[in-house]
């Protein structure tokens, strides 16, 4: 046994789960209402258009989309798979083109801190799933169980 690795009890490691998801999801929706209801889709082009991103309106409604959409999949464990992997892809682009000329990874000077880490914990569930207390545990014929 490893000492320095408790072992969890399946309740908490679903509970734990399903705040990361919630947690995750939450900052990529308020990121899509932005893009669509503060800046607009326009706004949101033209700021793409400066950072040199191709086809920007076509880059802003597939970034806004992927936020908001992929973020209330994740909160409802909905889908991982497909919204993670779609997130990751969004904030690698982000990472490259919104953040790829700073010279420091961190966010208050430019660089890519949030959209790796965003990046990294969409990838986590993509690859691990959503957890008990979800929607995709449901689609599965399975209750909330622990």
């Amino acid at each position: 046994m490893n000492r320095l690795v408790p072992t969890i009890s399946p309740i908490y490691q679903d509970a734990l789960v399903a705040i990361a998801r919630i947690l995750l999801g939450a900052i990529l929706v308020a990121h899509g209402l932005q893009k669509f209801f503060q800046w607009g889709i326009g706004g949101t082009a033209y700021s793409f258009q400066g950072m040199g991103i191709p086809l920007p309106r076509v880059a802003a409604v597939f970034a806004a989309s992927v936020e908001l959409f992929g973020g209330l999949l994740l909160i409802a464990g909905a889908f991982i798979f497909i919204a993670g992997v779609l997130v990751t892809i969004l904030m690698l682009g982000a990472a490259i083109f919104a953040h790829g000329d700073a010279r420091t990874l961190f966010i208050g000077d430019g660089g890519a801190e949030l959209v790796i880490v965003i990046a990294a914990g969409a990838l986590l569930l993509a690859a691990y799933g959503p957890g008990n207390w979800s929607i995709d545990r449901l689609l599965k014929g399975g209750a909330f169980t622990n």
